[in-house]
């Protein structure tokens, strides 16, 4: 039978790759889990258009992205921890306090995007990159202060 890819599928090929596979594996398991559907000239059709849509909307995505990559490269957030003796933090400064920081200044930022290079356990000032888009990222200017 022959089908077309909706989705990248490491076996078979890319998105819109049009395959011969037997029936069982088309009907029973391909085209159920929406991972390809049959070669027709219908089915062409709608999937030239859902590449249309898919194509309209990552360049959406990838404007507002390089949007709020300009805003927060002009943020300063400051984190204030708790330290010892010889300015040693007690723990470390995590994706989550720094999320919360960018939070208090109104950018809503998960904190699975925020990438730290090394664990930040002393007082200073470190770049803190966040990964806004896959060909976006922002670098925020961090400081570690005294509590």
């Amino acid at each position: 039978m022959k089908v077309i890819l909706r989705k990248n599928y490491d076996q078979l090929g890319e998105v819109g790759t049009s395959v011969d596979v037997k029936d069982g594996y088309a009907l029973n398991f391909l085209i159920p889990r929406g991972i390809a559907f049959q070669a027709t000239a219908g089915n062409l059709k709608a999937l030239e258009e859902e590449q249309r849509q898919t194509a309209k909307k990552e360049a959406k995505n990838l404007v507002s992205a390089q949007e709020l990559s300009a805003e927060l490269e002009k943020v300063s957030i400051t984190i204030p921890v708790k330290v010892g003796e010889e300015d040693k933090i007690f723990g470390s400064v995590t994706t989550q306090m720094i999320a919360d920081s960018l939070k208090e200044k109104g950018y809503e930022i998960d904190k699975r995007k925020i990438e730290l290079e090394e664990q930040i356990k002393s007082l200073g000032i470190y770049s803190v990159t966040v990964k806004l888009h896959p060909k976006v990222n922002a670098v925020i200017k961090t400081w570690v202060v005294r509590e």
